[in-house]
């Protein structure tokens, strides 16, 4: 399948800007937040900040497909909106820092999820699985430790009210990260649940 590329132009104040959108060529075309998105990497302007406007019409639903509105190839659009200050800047890239050590802690979690599964479906000897669910037990912990401390440095945090993109992000990070702590609970308790069977038939067969 190739891609379909269509080339537009955004006026923002007295600046023009060449905006080049490629999506699948699958019959739909890019969408208003593929272009919104796009137009945050030229101007600066985060998308909630935005309002693009195409032959007086404001462009308010994000997925939907630009060609609705008749943008094609080569169309003028214009754009207001104000840029973030370079202080709320600075403290969204505090919360991106804090967004990729999110992504690293979510990822052990994720491996320790697959080697439950396998265990479950007895990828190791009977006699193992007690040491092997410790240890996983021991690395959900950890976790979950981290996922809190996280919590924590994202509540010390404290920026002024009219930081309204950082505020938007934050509680966004914050649900993120409180979901992490419900999947860390959730495979404690299908570790025990798995540990518990596990003794009742080691038990079992030592009768």
């Amino acid at each position: 399948m190739s891609d379909q590329t269509i080339n537009l132009i955004v006026n923002y104040g007295s600046v023009k800007h060449n905006i080049k959108l490629t999506s699948p060529d699958d019959g739909n075309g890019p969408a208003v937040k593929d272009l919104s998105e796009a137009v945050c990497q030229a101007t600066g302007v985060p998308p909630a900040s935005q309002k693009l406007i195409f032959k007086g019409k404001s462009l308010k639903e994000m997925d939907e497909r630009l060609s609705t509105y008749g943008i094609k190839d080569g169309c003028k659009l214009m754009m207001i909106g104000k840029r973030n200050s370079p202080e709320e800047e600075a403290e969204l890239k505090k919360l991106k820092d804090i967004e990729k050590s999110v992504e690293v802690t979510a990822k052990k979690l994720e491996k320790v999820d697959g080697e439950l599964t396998g265990l479950k479906n007895g990828f190791l000897a009977k006699d193992l699985q007690a040491e092997a669910l410790s240890k996983l037990d021991q690395r959900v912990k950890v976790a979950a430790e981290q996922f809190m401390k996280i919590l924590e440095q994202i509540d010390a945090i404290s920026v002024p009210e009219n930081f309204n993109d950082f505020r938007v992000k934050k509680r966004g990070l914050i649900k993120t990260v409180q979901d992490f702590l419900a999947q860390c609970d959730r495979l404690e308790a299908g570790i025990s649940d798995h540990l518990s069977k596990t003794q009742s038939k080691n038990l079992a067969l030592a009768d």
